[in-house]
């Protein structure tokens, strides 16, 4: 199980932000990481917490490319963390492999024409809507069958668009249009998202649904989270603390 670690170059995400708003505090912290043992720096320049303003795309690219071009010169694995087709563009060409879609595909019309054009890995993850408007979205019969067929039917168009099946990892989008009982009830029915015979990505980092006030408190339980998936054949868990994690999937090797 790959250990994805978190690069908010961002002033607003709700568990780090402001922290790594400098390009050089995210290019050390990144440089960290790697010395930590992560698979996968997840570069993101936008904050999707619930009620987050949107940022232009031009920002966002100042924030991260910098970033992106120096992690890559010392070795790292980079995903861009993006809802724009042309922020995910220019990130590959910057030296990125995977583009982490948080909206699946919904938020901008161009990004499977583009995913397949870049032929690269493509995180296609389970989304209602913008930050916005997320919390009155989560509305479900079968919070997993709905999850599911949303999630085919993104992935049917993303197929329909020239993207590789090989080239899709699925992420159930815990914390998006989704609460505290929805993303339990996924994490314990992970298998029926795992029988569409995509490669899932878990992100359960510090999110509001493991209880409390302050995110950083959180991490015990993501820990937890973490270590209840090791050897389930799960692709990857999306974490802010490389090192604990890291060490609990080693443990179980």
């Amino acid at each position: 199980m790959l250990v994805m670690g978190i690069l908010n170059v961002t002033p607003d995400s709700f568990a780090d932000g402001g922290k790594y708003l400098d390009s050089t505090h995210a290019i050390a912290r990144g440089i960290e990481m790697i010395s930590e043992g992560v698979n996968v720096i997840d570069v993101g320049g936008e904050s999707t917490r619930p009620g987050a303003e949107r940022v232009s795309v031009e920002q966002e690219q100042i924030r991260t490319l910098p970033v992106i071009k120096a992690l890559v010169g010392k070795g790292a694995v980079i995903s861009i963390d993006t809802m724009s087709a042309d922020t995910a563009k220019k990130a590959v060409e910057a030296g990125a492999s995977i583009v982490n879609d948080v909206s699946g595909g919904k938020a901008d019309p161009d990004m499977f024409a583009v995913i397949a054009a870049l032929n690269c890995k493509y995180v296609l993850m389970h989304w209602r809507g913008h930050s916005k408007d997320m919390n009155s979205l989560a509305v479900y019969g079968d919070v997993v069958l709905d999850v599911i067929d949303e999630l085919k039917e993104q992935i049917e168009k993303a197929i329909a668009a020239g993207i590789k099946r090989e080239n899709l990892i699925l992420d159930p989008g815990l914390g998006f249009s989704k609460d505290v009982k929805h993303n339990w009830e996924i994490l314990d029915r992970l298998h029926e998202l795992q029988a569409l015979g995509y490669p899932i990505l878990i992100g359960a980092s510090r999110k509001r649904f493991l209880g409390g006030d302050n995110p950083d408190k959180r991490e015990e339980a993501t820990i937890d989270i973490t270590r209840s998936l090791v050897g389930k054949d799960i692709w990857g868990v999306r974490v802010h603390s490389v090192k604990p994690h890291r060490e609990v999937i080693d443990a179980h090797v």
